[in-house]
């Protein structure tokens, strides 16, 4: 009778989902946040540890001519912040700059 009562054994559906992203398991978020009126920022997560996120900073705010910040958070690790809507000029910047694939951007907002 026990035979029968295989529908019980347990089976993890996600045990091998980390094997079959490999390389490719981060992703970049790129994000707008409303501030006040119009005055929007952008902001870059994900990007991997052993990148200069202040030399990549330092290159999009003479690329896109705005301001920018880094900001250190313990879960999220360096997050680049931009003054205004630059999503689609990130987007750009890091697929022709080589730092991330186009499969590993995610672009948020409105």
């Amino acid at each position: 009778m026990e035979e029968g009562m295989q529908n019980f054994d347990t089976f993890d559906a996600f045990e091998d989902a980390d094997e079959k992203q490999g390389a490719n398991a981060y992703k970049v978020h790129i994000r707008v946040q409303q501030r006040n009126g119009r005055k929007c920022i952008t902001t870059v997560q994900g990007l991997k540890d052993d990148l200069d996120a202040k030399r990549i900073c330092r290159a999009m705010k003479k690329n896109f001519q705005c301001n920018g910040a880094i900001n250190k958070d313990l879960e999220m690790g360096e997050i680049i912040q931009l003054s205004g809507d630059q999503r689609t000029n990130v987007n750009s910047f890091l697929h022709e700059q080589e730092i991330c694939l186009k499969e590993q951007i995610v672009i948020h907002g409105f």
